[in-house]
């Protein structure tokens, strides 16, 4: 004797209701050939539902025996139950549950994607089987485009794709003009002709009374199962062969199945995405603007230090730069910068001394930064003269009254265009005349101030306008042959063999370089950690935002499921929606970070953004992290919904 294709023994399911349960079906014995055509007759309440929806490997909360070809549904895990809907089952129901934001030929290739038909394949059977339910016309409408008869049609033509050798009708003319019904009928009785064990669920004795069958059920129990007179036997379908496509490519369809359905589901709530992305957007721009100004000032100020050179050393009087006592130490004095060049090491050295004071020439007045310096001082600082020349040794010794000028001061000074080498200004109340113009420097550390500078030797500021004896730096310009760590190490020894003790501090501008760099990047970090704490918020709305998308398309998931659909098709597709969000709202932070850097480098001087694209590739990592993060939890529970809840939702 031939197995039967379906066999049930002992079949019970309950549900829970509060601190009960309740017993929908009753330990159910059934069998089922293959080729036949069976109606499950009951009035609502009776059972007949919960049976098509075991039947159908819908529902697995059941217990007994139930045997599908020889297999054990009992023991199958939900991606082997997801199998037997695909190459098994056709599922025709009476709301005709199409997915609404598919045309008619996408709606009826659904199934063939999850089963892994090739492309051409499936797409030309389903043109097909439209074609032959008298819808060629209707291939690229939508089902809010289509009449009732027409969608349920399709879902006939859906249940086809695949072969659907078990077709389950649950209620099929229920939702129908009769008509339409009548015509649904005949085509079931078609296919049956053809082979396919149909198994209809009804409530209607006349429908039923079509069928070579009729098992009638009541309170979850079978009360009746009788042939029909003059039933024909049953026939025996061919199986569809589905030419399927390697797995890398079975993998890919689904892929881009699950793509197509996210960007779609996505732009059919335009609003609502963008309002998730907002977080993503400001976050992904805070932080990229963040480092590109970082970035970008850090540069500017080590282009300024890089152009004084990186092998000058500041000698300060104080033990430290913390040292409150540094304004009273005046054990600074020219001997020892006189010392320290004539060491090997030494390419040149400047004392300076700096004050503040008014200069003027005629009816002209200006606020000054008065600076005494030695007569190497411009070549410690690589400053270039555009104009005369510059102050000498002797001038030094010999406390002479000239002075040199940069272009701020002499623009300021000169304003009728005379020449200003040779013209002789008040410091104060000393006369000095100018030897040489150099170009205005913009190495300038601090608040910037409306003073203009003059150069002049040292030994006359000292003696002529400040009267003191001893420095406020020593600056040494080291050789290029010598090492500037070995020098800074002779430098501190020499004074402390003449000072006899430390009471000063040397600096060079390397270490200046290493202090701006890592202050500048401790305060990168920090801003960007709170621009980060957006981006975490913006995750949070994304996963509000699935988990709300999750619950608006559960009959879809449902759906999908119920067609084929495995645990990993529904995780992928959400997980795409959540990451899509994400790099989507990532793409606009980086381009509005963009915009911000190019309007402030045009409104604000100074300010410069430099935008890396290590920083840009972060931002777009962060935020497919992100993506995956917040989305999974959704995605995952969206994965998990039974197939016959999730249909079954409004």
């Amino acid at each position: 004797m031939t197995e039967p294709l379906i066999s049930i023994k002992k079949l019970r399911r309950e549900f829970p209701a509060g601190g009960e349960s309740i017993t929908v079906l009753r330990d159910i014995d059934l069998s089922i050939e293959a080729g036949e055509m069976v109606a499950i007759m009951g009035q609502s309440g009776s059972g007949k539902s919960t049976l098509m929806n075991v039947l159908g490997c819908l529902d697995n909360g059941w217990t007994g025996e139930y045997h599908l070809a020889g297999r054990d549904v009992a023991k199958l895990a939900p991606d082997e139950m997801a199998e037997l809907r695909r190459e098994h089952f056709g599922f025709i129901f009476q709301r005709y549950q199409l997915l609404p934001d598919l045309d008619a030929l996408e709606n009826v290739e659904v199934p063939a994607i999850y089963a892994g038909a090739k492309r051409t394949e499936r797409r030309e059977r389903a043109h097909r089987l439209l074609d032959r339910l008298g819808l060629a016309d209707r291939l690229t409408h939508h089902p809010n485009a289509l009449s009732g008869g027409q969608q349920q049609r399709v879902s006939v033509a859906r249940a086809l794709v695949n072969g659907g050798n078990v077709i389950l009708a649950d209620e099929p003319t229920g939702a129908l003009d009769s008509r339409s019904g009548k015509e649904l009928l005949g085509l079931l009785k078609e296919l049956h002709a053809e082979g396919h064990t149909i198994i209809i669920v009804t409530h209607d004795a006349a429908i039923a009374a079509q069928t070579e069958r009729i098992v009638e059920i009541s309170d979850g129990v079978i009360i009746a199962d009788r042939r029909n007179e003059g039933a024909s036997a049953p026939a025996r379908k061919a199986p569809v062969e589905i030419k399927r496509v390697p797995r890398w490519r079975e993998a890919l369809d689904r892929g881009l199945e699950a793509l197509q359905m996210a960007v779609r589901a996505l732009s059919s709530h335009r609003l609502r995405t963008f309002l998730t992305m907002l977080g993503i957007i400001i976050g992904i721009a805070s932080v990229v603007s963040v480092v590109a100004l970082g970035q970008g000032s850090q540069q500017t100020v080590l282009d300024r230090i890089s152009s004084i050179g990186t092998n000058t050393i500041n000698v300060l009087p104080g033990a430290s730069a913390a040292d409150r006592r540094r304004d009273a130490i005046r054990t600074l004095v020219p001997a020892d910068a006189a010392a320290i060049a004539a060491e090997d090491y030494a390419d040149s050295v400047t004392p300076q001394v700096s004050s503040n004071g008014a200069v003027r020439y005629r009816s002209v007045s200006a606020n000054a930064q008065i600076q005494g310096v030695g007569s190497d001082y411009f070549r410690v600082n690589n400053r270039s003269f555009v104009d005369g020349t510059n102050f000498d040794a002797d001038s030094v010794s010999e406390l002479a009254q000239e002075a040199v000028i940069d272009t701020t001061a002499r623009d300021t000074l000169f304003t009728d265009g005379e020449e200003a080498v040779g013209q002789v200004v008040l410091v104060g109340n000393v006369p000095l005349r100018i030897i040489g113009v150099v170009e205005a420097s913009t190495n300038n550390f601090g608040p910037q101030s409306n003073a203009i500078s003059i150069w002049m030797p040292y030994t006359t500021a000292m003696s002529r306008i400040l009267g003191q004896s001893w420095l406020s730096t020593i600056t040494v310009r080291v050789a290029d042959s010598a090492d500037v760590t070995e020098a800074q190490a002779k430098i501190e020894a020499l004074l402390i063999q003449r000072h006899g003790t430390v009471d000063f501090s040397l600096q060079n501008t390397d270490t200046i370089r290493e202090t701006i760099q890592s202050t500048s990047q401790t305060l990168s970090l920090l801003i960007s950690a709170i621009a980060v704490i957006s981006l975490v918020v913006g995750g949070i709305g994304v996963m509000n935002i699935m988990l709300v998308s999750v619950r608006e398309r559960t009959r879809e998931i449902g759906v999908r499921m119920a067609v084929g659909a495995r645990q990993g098709d529904i995780l992928q597709q959400f997980l795409i929606e959540a990451v899509l969000v994400c790099l989507i709202g990532g793409t606009i932070g980086v381009l509005l970070s963009l915009g911000i850097g190019f309007g402030v480098e045009n409104l604000v001087s100074g300010m410069t953004f430099i935008y890396s694209p290590t920083t840009i590739i972060a931002a777009f990592i962060a935020s497919t992290v992100i993506g995956v993060a917040f989305g999974f939890m959704p995605a995952r529970s969206a994965a998990r919904l039974d197939p016959v809840v999730a249909l079954a939702s409004e």
